[in-house]
């Protein structure tokens, strides 16, 4: 008998044990959620918007498409120099077919760096950040708004006090150029579009509910407070319900200043209460830093949204083109006259040549020559464009007059060249810009937009064979004075008559030609009004140095500006700085009375024009030389 007691003792024994152990287990699981132990910065007791996940998933794709938009230089390219390709002056469609991998160049540090401003919201960052905000950096902080400070403060903006207030503004000068260097123009569009924020009722609910949701875990994990609790819950989810659906005071409910007294008076009950600190102050640590990767990340997505509209043509833009050339084929122009086809050919008259895939901007620029040439019958344009552009440029140039000046348009992908192989195809390549930064140790860095030559102006003396001397326009100037005394100057046997920008010197670029032999004293030059002597160009055979030095550099990145600036290097005729005025596309302080008596206006920059983002003071000028009363304008809503 007691042989068979004893197995069933033990079996029982080990039941007791079990029950125990399950026992003890369902007593620690509560206690773990209400010590919040599970998670010390989230509660349980009411919802809040979850915004991490979300925003790295979105922050992931947002990089993945700047990485794909930007090409990288290698590291060891500059400590102090910054140089990003802008977008391509008149880009076609660039999104149907794809970015070309260098449309977007990246800086070569990190302050300029799209990419590279993913790394601004890692791990390691927001570990800092939330260092930041301990309270150690809070008693900092609140010191740093003592009587002494305010004191300071008031000196500062009182009339008398000029130093203080001239600190203030280079204060703001340096952070909108260190901004405009991480997101170029977008920083300077940004801050001449803010709008005022008069909404006070959302904002201060917002407020409101950022310090009710601090509060709220410490307050529900003590029992002696459950109605308190249950009533801050209930406000909050309130708060929370308003605010998913409201922007602004005018939309929000009728019954909303009998909340908000109500949210008051528990966050002052709550305040009232002794409660842990610590888990207060881990919850506010949590909030700010879901606030500032959140903002981080709208201003990373804005500025990537505004990179992608400067790049990509309008709709309206889009529509034009496509109706020319639906037109064209339905009622194509008549042939060319013999008397106009020997005029493209006549190297007496004065031949401009303009690389574009843009009808507007072409057709701004030749109507701006022509209205204030003295002898336009002695203009002829030369329009280079790429076979999708070719049909709704032939088009519209061919019905509409510029006084007695001629224009031809050349699809540059049907054009046979002498020392191109035939299963070759050559396409058109438009002016490019680079962003080019320096940073100062002794003062806020500059930052200069270069425009240069593409690869498809190194054919002018193929595609011209019969011409000695041209002026090349790019597509985003206008014109405002009489060039043809341009054709009476004596270059000095140089190739290229161009406007310099002394602000870079080419030893400022050392570290981008790597052991090339540079000038000191040589500047940079700026495409947009260049007199050519295709002659000469043909003597130096400057088309074949070129060509030589884009073989040798190994790299694609920015292959276009080093290749110009050495192959012209001894060949740059210096023109007037007066005869063009730079930086209309991307600098908003040059003076209207200046934009007004320029020669030349020049575009470079973002903000073209012909956009939504140019800038509207300027923008001006370059509207009044369309034809407003045209009938596929009106069609298109270009007006």
């Amino acid at each position: 008998m007691k042989g068979g007691i004893l197995p069933a003792k033990r079996r029982w024994k080990g039941l007791v044990i079990a029950v125990l152990g399950l026992v003890l287990l369902s007593l620690l699981v509560p206690l773990v959620f209400l010590l919040g132990l599970h998670n010390g910065f989230h509660s349980s007791g009411y919802t809040t918007p979850q915004h991490s996940s979300a925003s790295d998933d979105e922050s992931t794709h947002v990089d993945d498409l700047m990485q794909r938009l930007e090409p990288t230089f290698p590291k060891d390219f500059g400590e102090n120099i910054v140089v990003g390709k802008a977008e391509n002056k008149t880009a076609g469609f660039p999104l149907l077919d794809g970015l070309p991998k260098e449309r977007l160049g990246v800086n070569s540090t990190g302050v300029g760096d799209l990419a590279k401003a993913k790394q601004s919201t890692g791990v390691g960052d927001l570990a800092k950040a939330k260092q930041s905000t301990g309270v150690g950096d809070l008693a900092k902080k609140k010191q740093s708004t003592g009587v002494g400070d305010l004191g300071k403060k008031k000196q500062s903006t009182d009339v008398g006090s000029t130093p203080g207030a001239t600190e203030n503004i280079r204060d703001i000068d340096e952070g909108e150029k260190l901004c405009e260097l991480k997101f170029g123009s977008y920083c300077l569009w940004r801050r001449n579009h803010k709008e005022k924020v008069n909404d006070f009722t959302v904002r201060k609910m917002k407020d409101l509910l950022y310090v009710a949701r601090a509060y709220y875990p410490s307050i529900a994990k003590l029992p002696a407070l459950d109605k308190l609790s249950h009533e801050m819950k209930q406000n909050i989810q309130d708060f929370e319900r308003v605010l998913s659906v409201t922007t602004v005071d005018k939309d929000l409910p009728p019954l909303i200043d009998q909340k908000l007294p109500k949210m008051e008076a528990v966050i002052a009950q709550a305040k009232a209460c002794r409660v842990d600190c610590s888990n207060v102050d881990k919850k506010f640590r949590q909030l700010v830093d879901l606030t500032e990767d959140e903002a981080t990340f709208h201003m990373r997505q804005s500025a990537f949204l505004y990179q992608l509209a400067v790049q990509t043509m309008p709709k309206s833009h889009h529509c034009l083109s496509m109706r020319l050339t639906v037109e064209y084929f339905r009622d194509p122009p008549p042939d060319i006259d013999q008397s106009l086809a020997e005029r493209h050919l006549n190297p007496d008259l004065h031949h401009f040549v303009i690389f574009s895939s843009n009808v507007l901007a072409s057709s701004a620029v030749i109507n701006s020559t022509v209205t204030h040439a003295k002898e336009s019958e002695n203009q002829v344009f030369h329009v280079v464009t790429d076979r999708q552009n070719y049909f709704a440029m032939k088009l519209w140039f061919s019905r509409n007059k510029y006084m007695e000046a001629t224009v031809e348009v050349l699809n540059i992908e049907d054009h046979k060249l002498e020392n191109n192989k035939a299963s070759t195809s050559i396409h058109l390549s438009l002016p490019e810009e680079y962003r080019v930064s320096f940073h100062k140790v002794d003062g806020p860095p500059t930052t200069e937009y270069l425009s240069v030559f593409s690869h498809s102006h190194y054919l002018l003396p193929e595609i011209f064979p019969s011409l000695k001397k041209v002026v090349v326009l790019d597509d985003d100037i206008i014109v405002q004075r009489d060039l043809s005394v341009l054709w009476g100057i004596n270059m000095d046997g140089k190739v290229n008559g161009a406007v310099q920008c002394c602000s870079v010197r080419l030893i400022q670029l050392q570290k981008l030609f790597a052991d090339k032999r540079l000038d000191e004293t040589s500047c940079a030059w700026m495409s947009g009004l260049n007199v050519i002597d295709l002659v000469r160009w043909k003597e130096q055979d400057i088309s074949g140095r070129y060509l030589k030095l884009v073989t040798e550099m190994n790299s694609e990145e920015a292959v276009a500006l080093r290749a110009s600036l050495l192959a012209f290097q001894g060949e740059l005729y210096a023109l007037d700085d007066k005869w063009v005025l730079s930086g209309l596309g991307h600098n908003y302080g040059v003076d209207i009375e200046t934009v007004k008596n320029a020669r030349v206006l020049h575009y470079n920059g973002n903000m073209k024009p012909w956009l939504e983002l140019g800038i509207r003071d300027y923008t001006v000028s370059w509207r009044k030389f369309l034809n407003q009363e045209n009938q596929f304008l009106s069609d298109c809503n270009i007006n």
